[in-house]
Formats: structure tokens, C-alpha cells, sequence
């Protein structure tokens, strides 16, 4: 089970901004005028538009730099994460019941690279029950449905078993999640918590949508019916 991480568990949009200003800037020498939104993209994405819209032309070395200055910025502003960020409505209890399903691993689906995505999570108490090592992350140059794709060879390599859209559930709040759900091969869960309405998310494809987290029991019951592992009890 993949879980995207931004506006579906926690909300950092302040720290993550403050850090891509001074990221660029520690780059570019020059400051930060226009941050392109997120949109669900990945941070590598995010980072060549970012040079784009503000007049630099991106070289080779751009995006290692950018994403290297990006991990210490945000790594220096983490103790703000809990202070100005915020969890999502039953982030916490709906990682916590779903672990309790036989047979699932849980691991994030992100734009955000992997240092950002394990600080974001650390300050709200959410990585107990994620596995880090396994999930597709944003530094890493694909589009997200390949991205998703990665992540079950990982997952394979790992653990022996082949995933399929049978076996893999991928959880955000955004229309491109769902996009990247059914074109890489995993069933959809829609949280109607950030950046796309309930109908939108239904009307891209998701399997299931629900209004947040805050039901632990309807995210179990929904993980649930979208898999079939063997052995498969709650």
C-alpha cells in the first residue's frame, strides 16, 4: 500500500515553500521570485520548472544541486514542521488500522524526495508503521505512474511477490494520483482532503472515495475490498 503524502496525511506547505526559496537561492545566487505549485508533481518536476519561470536555463548539474541544497534546507527547518504544518484528520489512526490487516506493508508514493518525506512524517509521529525503503520518491526522474511501477519491483525484489492492481492500493488526494494509480497498475483510493473535489476524483478513476481519514474503520474496509493476498484477514 503506497500513500501519497502531501494534503492526504499531513499539510507543510510553509516549510516546504521557505525551503525551496533558499534551496534556489544556494544554487542560483539569486532569490526565489515564483515557486510553481505542486500539483502533485514530483519535486524533480517541480525543480525544472521552478528554473524555468524564474529566467534560469537549466544545465546538466542543475537538478542534483537543487535537490541536494533542497534536502539540507528542508533538514535544517524540520523542528517547524509540527509548528507551522499540520496532520490531516485521522492521518495517525488510519496508518495505525491499517497495519493491523494481514499481510500489508505500508510505504509512501511522493513527489517529495525521500530525506523530505521521512522528516515530514517523523514530526507528526506518522513513520511507525511505513516502510521507507520500499515507495517511489521524487528525486528519482519518472512520472508517477512509472514511479509506481518501481516501487512494486522493489517491493517484489524484496519480498518475492509480484504486485499487481490486485494487490496495490495507492492512497492521495489528487486527480493526478489516480492517474498514476490505474495507468501504473494499482487500485485507488480518493481522499477528497486537497487538491481535487470528491467528484473529480471519482471521475478520473478512483475505486473508492472517501471525504478524509478520519474513519479508520471505512480506510480498512477499503484497503480491504481493493486486495485479495492470500490469508487476507483484518
Amino acid at each position: 500500500m503506497l500513500w501519497n503524502i502531501d494534503l492526504t496525511l499531513v499539510d507543510v506547505a510553509i516549510v516546504t515553500r521557505d525551503a525551496y526559496a533558499e534551496a534556489f537561492r544556494v544554487v542560483t545566487g539569486r532569490p526565489l521570485v515564483k515557486l510553481v505549485p505542486p500539483l502533485g508533481r514530483p519535486d524533480s518536476e517541480i525543480v525544472f520548472e521552478t528554473l524555468a519561470v524564474n529566467g534560469i536555463q537549466a544545465e546538466d548539474d542543475h537538478l542534483p544541486k537543487f535537490l541536494s541544497a533542497l534536502a539540507v534546507a528542508f533538514a535544517d527547518r524540520r523542528g517547524r514542521l509540527a509548528k507551522e504544518g499540520r496532520m490531516l484528520p485521522g492521518a495517525k489512526d488510519a496508518l495505525k488500522a491499517v497495519s493491523r490487516l494481514d499481510g500489508v506493508i505500508q510505504t509512501v508514493l511522493t513527489g517529495t524526495i525521500r530525506s523530505n518525506a521521512v522528516h515530514k512524517l517523523k514530526a507528526f509521529g506518522l513513520d511507525k508503521h511505513v516502510d521507507f525503503t520500499l515507495g517511489g520518491y521524487g528525486e528519482e526522474v519518472y512520472p508517477k505512474a512509472t514511479l509506481l511501477q518501481v516501487a512494486q519491483s522493489r517491493a517484489k525484489e524484496r519480498l518475492g511477490t509480484p504486485f499487481t492492481a490486485a494487490n496495490t492500493v495507492v492512497i492521495g488526494d489528487s486527480t493526478r494520483d489516480v492517474q498514476a494509480a490505474k495507468i501504473g497498475g494499482a487500485a485507488m483510493i480518493g481522499v477528497a482532503s486537497g487538491r481535487s473535489m470528491a467528484g473529480e476524483l471519482l471521475e478520473a478513476g478512483a475505486d473508492v472515495v472517501l471525504p478524509d481519514l478520519s474513519n479508520a474503520s471505512e480506510v480498512v474496509a477499503a484497503v480491504a475490498g481493493l486486495t485479495s493476498p492470500v490469508g487476507r484477514t483484518a
